[in-house]
């Protein structure tokens, strides 16, 4: 696959240069010539990679090699957020088809770059583990208005969705650790028990708090700290949150690499677990 990773890197000209005593712009790697099709008047491109040589702004051009020309070569019709590499990677995968193995995009600040022969096993998948109810689940949200922002589109990467439904726990002897999620049962933060076999669902803070205000009561318990739970488990690269700040960072769980974040977390530390948890696995591929 051919991606520049800045759009700066790409020109656009009407004239090819013919002579190798030409410059061209220094940061150009990648020409795409506009032209017009002899036969039916319309618009069709060829896509060169420039090797030059020099110092300067405004450097000789040694060679063009052409990457892909005509049919070969489509415009995307819309302007896209031309940052968000996922996105575009995924686009043109769906336009080559046929002889079609390049296409150039067109950014909102009509910026252009390409995709050529596009290759989706590089976009990474990051699973967002997280509960519900409240709904939508806290971490799906967060990272979902943050993905729409564009400020993981450098990243490369694809978000799927885990959310385990507590909602299969209700039940009124069941114990929840906190009455902001609406739940059917009781509530360890406004409830007061006197009966034995409760179903606490909560984490190692919920069961301590239990066992604190109700010592003498037995009970049974099903863990959802994702550290520790049979029920909240990743099944790939992941993001999820503990009530436990000190736990917080990169992470290894079931076998899989993934980033935690606090409870409380700030939309910033949120994009500093995601980036620090790209980093970590794009060095190590």
């Amino acid at each position: 696959m051919i991606f520049p990773d800045e759009y700066k890197y790409v020109g656009v000209t009407k004239v090819l240069p013919t002579s190798t005593e030409q410059l061209i712009y220094f940061l150009t790697e990648y020409l795409i010539e506009e032209r017009e099709n002899p036969e039916t008047g319309n618009p069709e491109y060829a896509v060169y990679h420039v090797k030059k040589s020099g110092d300067g702004f405004l450097r000789k051009v040694e060679a063009l090699e052409l990457i892909a020309s005509g049919d070969e070569v489509v415009r995307y019709a819309r302007e896209l957020n031309i940052k968000d590499r996922a996105l575009l990677i995924e686009t043109a995968e769906k336009l080559c088809t046929g002889r079609v193995n390049t296409v150039i995009f067109t950014g909102v600040d009509r910026h252009v770059t390409i995709v050529h022969d596009p290759d989706p096993s590089v976009i990474l998948e990051i699973e967002i583990l997280d509960v519900a109810p409240p709904e939508p689940a806290w971490l799906l949200q967060v990272v979902r208005r943050l993905e729409a922002s564009g400020i993981f589109g450098d990243l490369q990467v694809r978000f799927t969705e885990k959310i385990i439904d507590l909602r299969q726990f209700e039940g009124k002897n069941t114990v929840f650790p906190c009455s902001a999620s609406g739940l059917e049962g009781k509530c360890l933060d406004s409830d007061f028990l006197t009966e034995h076999g409760h179903l606490l669902v909560g984490c190692e803070i919920s069961k301590t708090l239990f066992e604190m205000r109700f010592p003498e009561l037995e009970y049974s318990f099903v863990n959802i700290c994702p550290f520790k739970s049979e029920v909240v488990v990743p099944s790939k690269t992941f993001i999820t949150r503990c009530c436990r700040s000190e736990k917080s960072g990169l992470v290894n769980i079931s076998g899989f690499e993934g980033a935690v974040v606090h409870w409380g977390a700030s939309e910033y530390q949120v994009v500093e677990a995601v980036r620090s948890l790209v980093n970590r696995l794009r060095k190590t591929e």
